[in-house]
């Protein structure tokens, strides 16, 4: 992970939380919250067998769920599990969220007294930019610290039903930003890494429990009347298993993550949390799931009240266990569950295999061992929360995620010599609350835009527009006459979570309100260079920017976090040199024509004139692709060795239908695929003058241009290399066969296409050519 250093800067509100930290008001007292259970004062408890540290953590569950009545067992069924007095057993709140930084959306953490926030990193679709598998990671690590350190107080629990992986299928969907964007492989390994750091690597043990939600096909909130409380998504085999599952799927074999969350609407007809195919078969069978399910908060009750699934709740409460449900999130469990098993529609064996999965995470929690203050993350208190490191990588991920989308001349970075007097202007230009996106807690402080360039040079701010939604041209006026005396200018323009959020889908791509008028008007105004600065979660259409010789430079910035104004600075001013990349293509309005929310296919289809979704598919006209991104210097790739031909073993004799394409195409379950890999060795030079951090993006496209799988290319491989001025690095990628050149035929079945594969690494390609070992070709 890059760093690049720049003027210290902590804003007033960050000072005065560290000064009452220094004075002792936050001090750590060492009295941690009363422990879950197994507490060693309990004479009644403490030497029960699953109170027993020592004994293996299985043992110890099944001891304590033989202890439990049946109502019991259905209370803790629950995201706000009852007590069990009896047995020690204080109640639990499961929901807590930790998308971007420790969150108060969940009942589960209450910021106050010690703990009066946390670090607040950038949105995730902000992160995803970075394409920086160990930054996701130190983000996850720095997250779980003050999450850990919030439980210690008393102030949080340790399930966070946090990341969201689901795929940006469509620019408009409003919780997109949540998302590591539309490339199921970057999803995937976002989704590995933020719960790796989650996690911690102790083991079976776990610092705090993550959720990879929401399973499966979920990417519509409301749009043109369709709600996600009774939308049926028609989901082909294919993309299935292409796209929509594959970050979960990464996520619990690659990431372990300790649970995973279904989701409100049903795919092909049945609800997510009640279809045993995807729960039982698929998460907890093929994928191994070690952990629990979890429903989307009220899931249940929905697929019984708002799609009636089901003729009555208990049959519904029946369904969801059966279906290897383990947690709900809302109460129709808790209600219901009893008397689905005494109409004989669920057994208590299944109620308790539910709770073997929920009290398992627990003990890995370390729920059951007693007093926090004596386990593994037990020293961590208010000091470890917002402490200035924290803070610092939460800057540092601002700067790595932001994308420099144009740059003329080139006019950036400004120069706080010859630019001393700069206009920041636009409804977002003074933003703080609004830079974190959603699903966002209490900051530790917040720096805004205008703060940031107020760093580096004398400002003179007007807003231009009150709002993002920009609904006049009042203020234009002051705007203007900034943009006349000023050296420069910085528009900082964009959206909102009044305009995109959950529950709310955009209707269009382009700027709202007057924004567009504002911007081009006040860069015909400009004396000096004019910048534009985009927050977003999702894609915007500024074409009519791109295409404007006046507007000099544009930058995206997503939603970049407590620290998004100095980051924005820091690249402004060339301190850090940008190096993202855009984790979503941005489309023009006109890509939305014929483009239903509501229909789920990835693929184009000619005869409907439906164009298709992602760089993967998409082939039309595009505003940004999916991958762009500049930066202060120059990168040039050349590719060391790579092999041209690769052998791929096959296992003996197939059945017939194991091929397809004139038996071009071998199933991935048929070969011999191990560590069977390609190792490409490339130089990244940097022939400009400035350090910079580049992401090398490899891509692949199928033999006959995808034209027989409609995949024109695919994202296989990323890193990012740190490169000073003139120099070189040499980057090795290993690139698995099997699971990264493969594709996926209608039926859903994964295959590896034999013949010439083209990899693409900036504007090198190079082919290589795989070829099914003679001992195994496969026979129709």
């Amino acid at each position: 992970m890059a760093s690049t250093s720049s003027p210290p800067f902590i804003t007033i509100i960050t000072i005065f939380f560290f000064l009452l930290l220094l004075l002792g008001v936050f001090r750590h007292t060492g009295e941690a919250r009363d422990p879950f259970a197994c507490d060693p004062k309990d004479g009644t408890t403490k030497s029960l067998p699953f109170c027993n540290v020592s004994l293996p953590i299985q043992e110890r569950v099944k001891d304590l769920i033989g202890r439990l009545t049946l109502q019991e067992k259905v209370n803790l069924l629950v995201n706000t599990a009852g007590a069990v007095p009896r047995l020690g057993i204080k109640g639990y709140e499961w929901w807590s969220e930790a998308l971007h930084g420790v969150s108060n959306v969940g009942p589960g953490t209450k910021f106050g007294g010690q703990f009066p926030g946390a670090t607040s990193f950038p949105q995730v679709i902000t992160t995803a930019a970075s394409f920086n598998d160990s930054l996701w990671e130190a983000i996850g690590r720095v997250v779980s610290d003050e999450a850990r350190a919030m439980y210690n107080g008393g102030a949080a629990g340790l399930t966070y039903w946090s990341p969201n992986v689901n795929i940006f299928r469509d620019p408009r969907w409003g919780r997109g930003q949540e998302t590591p964007g539309e490339d199921p492989v970057l999803a995937g390994r976002y989704a590995a890494s933020y719960v790796r750091g989650l996690q911690g690597t102790d083991g079976d043990r776990l610092k705090v429990a993550a959720c990879c939600k929401h399973f499966t096909a979920y990417d519509l909130d409301n749009w043109n009347g369709v709600d996600r409380f009774h939308f049926n998504a028609q989901v082909s085999k294919q993309d299935k298993e292409e796209t929509f599952d594959v970050p979960f799927r990464m996520c619990v074999k690659e990431g372990k993550v300790a649970s995973v969350m279904c989701s409100y609407n049903q795919v092909n007809g049945v609800p997510t949390c009640a279809d045993p195919n995807l729960l039982k078969r698929t998460v907890r069978g093929q994928w191994h799931l070690d952990g629990y399910i979890v429903s989307d908060c009220d899931s249940v009750g929905v697929f019984y009240s708002n799609q009636h699934y089901t003729s009555t709740p208990e049959e519904a409460a029946a369904d969801a266990i059966k279906a290897g449900l383990d947690l709900d999130c809302g109460p129709f469990l808790g209600l219901h569950t009893q008397d689905a098993v005494k109409k004989g529609l669920l057994s208590e064996a299944d109620v308790s295999g539910a709770l073997m999965n929920t009290l398992t995470v627990q003990m890995r929690l370390g729920m059951f061992d007693g007093e926090p203050s004596a386990q593994n993350y037990g020293h961590l208190g208010p000091r470890d929360v917002c402490k200035p490191a924290h803070q610092e990588l939460a800057l540092e991920a601002a700067r790595q995620g932001i994308v420099l989308l144009k740059n003329n001349g080139p006019s950036l970075p400004l120069s706080p010599q010859r630019h001393r007097t700069v206009a920041v202007i636009g409804p977002n230009s003074d933003a703080t609350f609004m830079m974190i996106g959603n699903y966002a807690g209490i900051a530790c402080g917040y720096t805004s835009p205008l703060q940031g360039i107020g760093r580096y040079a004398k400002t003179i701010h007007q807003k231009g527009c009150d709002h993002a939604t920009c609904a006049d041209d009042k203020q234009f006026g002051p705007a203007l006459d900034a943009a006349r005396h000023a050296d420069a200018t910085v528009l900082v323009m964009g959206l909102d979570q009044s305009i995109e959020a959950e529950t709310r889908d955009r209707v269009g791509l382009l700027l709202p309100g007057h924004q567009q008028d504002l911007v081009s008007k006040v860069a015909a105004a400009s004396r000096g260079p004019t910048i534009l600065v985009l927050m977003s979660g999702g894609p915007l259409d500024i074409t009519f920017a791109k295409n404007d010789p006046r507007i000099a430079g544009i930058l995206w910035a997503g939603y970049p976090g407590q620290a998004g104004g100095a980051a924005i600075a820091d690249i402004l001013f060339g301190t850090a040199n940008p190096g993202g990349k855009l984790p979503v293509t941005w489309y023009p309005q006109e890509y939305l024509k014929n483009l239903p929310m509501t229909n789920m296919a990835m693929r184009p289809s000619r005869t409907a004139g439906y164009p298709g979704r992602t760089y993967r598919f998409y082939n039309g006209p595009v505003v940004f692709p999916f991958g762009h991104g500049l930066t202060y210097t120059h990168i040039v790739h050349t590719l060391a060795s790579a092999l041209t031909v690769v052998s791929v073993p096959v296992d003996g004799h197939r059945h017939a239908n194991s091929t397809n394409i004139s038996n071009k195409a071998i199933r991935v379950t048929h070969a011999r695929c191990g560590k069977l890999s390609i190792a490409l060795h490339v130089n990244v030079k940097n022939v400009g003058s400035r350090d910079g951090t580049h992401t090398l993006l490899v891509f692949s496209a199928p033999p006959d241009g995808g034209a027989h799988w409609a995949v024109q290319k695919q994202l296989v491989a990323f890193e990012k290399v740190h490169v000073p001025a003139k120099s070189q690095q040499r980057v090795q990628i290993n690139i698995h066969v099997c699971k990264l050149l493969s594709v996926v035929d209608r039926s859903g079945i994964r295959r590896i296409p034999m013949g010439e594969h083209s990899l693409h690494i900036g504007d090198v390609k190079h082919s290589v050519s795989l070829q099914a070992d003679a001992i195994g070709i496969i026979k129709s």
